[in-house]
């Protein structure tokens, strides 16, 4: 009697065992009705056997084996399997979440066609620099596995180096994946795709699309019918016949790593889907990641490098810093940027003052009696929203009205304290009642139709000032933006996180790189108290490659990533004692001595250490050899599954953390 052996979407490290008398190894790949609990569910087909560790009559029959698609392939599974053994997430989450919705929901849904994308003329081509030549001579298509880095300056042309790639890779008739870190920097770079390769199908990947959208997407992208797929992290798990290339864009962003579910790094991923498909990949980025680099600087990728802007007329923001000790500043901007923005008014171009803070004020606080607005779920505090009168907690969502009195001593003179972009939008607009202002933040842009009016509304001209946070730091091209104010940057100078360094430089560097990016000439004022710190002076310089080196030296002196390897275990539970009491006992295994080349650290609570009325604490595990860790996790992972715990508390084990 043929046994099905079958992935479903569930958090255990194993498959079920099904019979199936009409079922052949041609079945493998398939998705499949199974009985599951009291219900159905779908699953796939992983593997198709005369035998199983349970008794034949003990397994229930399997339903129907569902056809209308091709099987999935052999180097689908091989891609989700190394996911799940690198990760430690059970293979069966990691072969269920790269499938589209429609196609796990037992009841099946009616499809729609697509509608058919209008015809249009291609668009022109633009000549290409001696660098961006010199760039693609280096990439071979046709020669097998290889990664290369591609490090371009801001404005380099880096998009026009993959277009020519992709170029190269349809006329192989092959097809091309496009990876970008957020599904905002979507809209623009299809766009541009589209209007490049009108013959040639594009599909996008990502949340935002509606359900049947992206099953129609994905449907299509599997069968070979489309030729460029763009999408965010989950679509490196796309099968797709005839892969030749993969591009991923931004390849530094931390939005490529899952931080819930199957917590995997997309990059990551998408380099050993490159090796194993035998295709060269292109990891692009003004400010690479240090992991990346150091691969670079070890000759495992191959370096590459646009050091100059793709237009002539365009030069290199210069980027001055304004000593903040030594300025009077009207509700945290000082007077040469007030200056600098009025300059820019009088000549009809724009501005961008970024300050990576939304709301109005980061919490509410009363004088008399030091009360500070929190979060009851968090150990975060409620940032005021004021045109909303709602106190909201970016964590968990939690809000509240605004108090007209101090809850606690009911003195009514209570402040808000702290800038976020709502209160800078609403001093600008007093300073200059002229100017049209335009804020973009999470706040004022929550969809992707919301986000391209707001592009729209800035390349028609019609804002004067531009209020932002992250959101408008990287990947957008506003031809009359000439000056870009930072606020608030200090803070990650001293943040406790040792990767804050990293993120600040690429964050500055990328908003700053939003100026001067066409003939008109583009400045950058940086408000600090610290004009003399290392990273101000590379910002300055324009100089990451010295940052790097820096930066590189730093963390192999202290054995930090990528000098080491690391993974986290977290808890979390209503009391802190029970998240602390379970990651102590992990950490006392006896299968933790039988492996000295790995150090556990004593568990700590973490940097938000309540999180939606959950206490949580974490534990790292670190090695200098990463095959070391890896053979370590997978026997410490089932000795942790047998841990007596209590019942409300939840675990998880990421490999490769980024937050701390």
């Amino acid at each position: 009697m043929p046994v099905l052996r079958v992935a479903l979407d569930l958090p255990l490290h194993r498959l079920f065992d099904y019979v199936a008398p009409e079922a052949s190894n041609a079945d493998v790949g398939y998705r499949v009705r199974v009985p599951f609990a009291r219900g159905e569910r779908i699953g796939v087909i992983v593997e198709v056997s005369g035998m199983s560790d349970w008794p034949l009559e003990q397994l229930k029959a399997a339903g129907e084996i569902l056809r209308d698609l091709p099987p999935l392939p052999t180097d689908f599974f091989s891609l989700c399997e190394f996911a799940s053994t690198y990760y430690q997430a059970p293979l069966g989450e990691v072969v269920l979440q790269a499938l589209p919705a429609g196609l796990k929901r037992v009841a099946a849904t009616s499809r729609r066609k697509g509608r058919a994308e209008p015809k249009q003329a291609a668009a022109p081509v633009p000549d290409l620099t001696a660098e961006q030549r010199a760039v693609l001579d280096m990439i071979d298509i046709r020669s097998g596995f290889a990664a290369h880095l591609l490090h371009g300056v801001t404005g380099s042309g880096k998009t026009e180096v993959y277009l020519r790639l992709i170029e190269q890779v349809l006329a192989a008739g092959r097809q091309v994946l496009l990876l970008v870190p957020e599904i905002n920097l979507t809209p623009q770079l299809e766009s541009r795709v589209r209007a490049r390769f009108p013959a040639a199908g594009v599909v996008s990947l990502h949340s935002e699309l509606a359900e049947a959208a992206r099953e129609r997407n994905w449907r299509a992208a599997f069968a070979g019918e489309v030729s460029i797929v763009l999408g965010t992290r989950l679509a490196i798990f796309t099968p797709m016949p005839h892969l030749g290339l993969i591009v991923v864009d931004e390849e530094h962003d931390p939005s490529f790593k899952q931080q819930d579910g199957m917590r995997y790094s997309a990059r990551d991923v998408a380099v050993f889907r490159a090796r194993q498909l035998g295709i060269p990949i292109l990891l692009g980025s003004a400010t690479p990641s240090l992991e990346s680099w150091a691969n670079a600087q070890g000759r495992r990728y191959t370096l590459l490098g646009l050091r100059e802007r793709a237009n002539p007329a365009a030069m290199l923001p210069a980027v001055d810093l304004l000593d903040t000790r030594k300025l009077v500043l009207k509700e945290g901007v000082s007077e040469p940027l007030i200056a600098a923005i009025q300059e820019r008014l009088a000549r009809g171009e724009q501005s961008l003052v970024f300050l990576n803070r939304r709301g109005y004020a980061p919490v509410l606080t009363c004088t008399a009696c030091g009360w500070v607005s929190r979060c009851k779920r968090c150990a975060a505090n409620l940032v005021l929203h004021l045109a909303e009168r709602r106190l909201r907690c970016h964590h968990c969502g939690f809000e509240n009205r605004v108090p007209k009195a101090c809850p606690t001593c009911g003195n009514q003179d209570i402040h808000p304290f702290g800038r976020g972009t709502q209160r800078v939008e609403v001093w600008l607009q007093e300073q200059f009642p002229e100017a049209r202002i335009l804020r973009v933040d999470r706040d004022s842009v929550k969809s992707r139709k919301q986000w391209e009016a707001v592009l729209e509304r800035i390349h028609g001209g019609e804002a004067d000032i531009l209020v932002g946070t992250q959101m408008l730091a990287k990947g957008h091209d506003f031809p009359r933006l000439t000056l870009v104010g930072v606020l608030g940057a200090d803070a990650a100078l001293f943040a406790a996180d040792w990767r804050a360094p990293e993120r600040m430089f690429a964050q500055l560097m990328q908003v700053a790189g939003r100026a001067g990016r066409a003939e008109l000439k583009g400045e950058v004022l940086i408000q600090t108290e610290y004009p003399d710190h290392p990273l101000y002076s590379a910002l300055v310089a324009h100089d990451y490659p010295g940052f790097a080196a820096a930066l590189l030296k730093e963390r192999e002196q202290a054995g930090f990533p990528p000098y080491a390897f690391q993974a986290m275990l977290r808890a979390e539970a209503p009391a802190m004692a029970d998240a602390i009491a379970f990651l102590t006992t992990a950490c006392a295994l006896p299968v933790v001595q039988e492996h000295p080349n790995v150090a556990l650290y004593d568990p700590v609570p973490m940097k938000l250490s309540r999180l939606a009325s959950l206490e949580r604490g974490q534990l790292l595990a670190e090695s200098a050899s990463r095959p070391a860790l890896q053979a370590f996790l997978p026997r410490w992972r089932e000795a942790i599954e047998g841990i007596k715990a209590p019942s409300k508390l939840r675990w998880h084990l990421e490999v490769d953390p980024l937050e701390f």
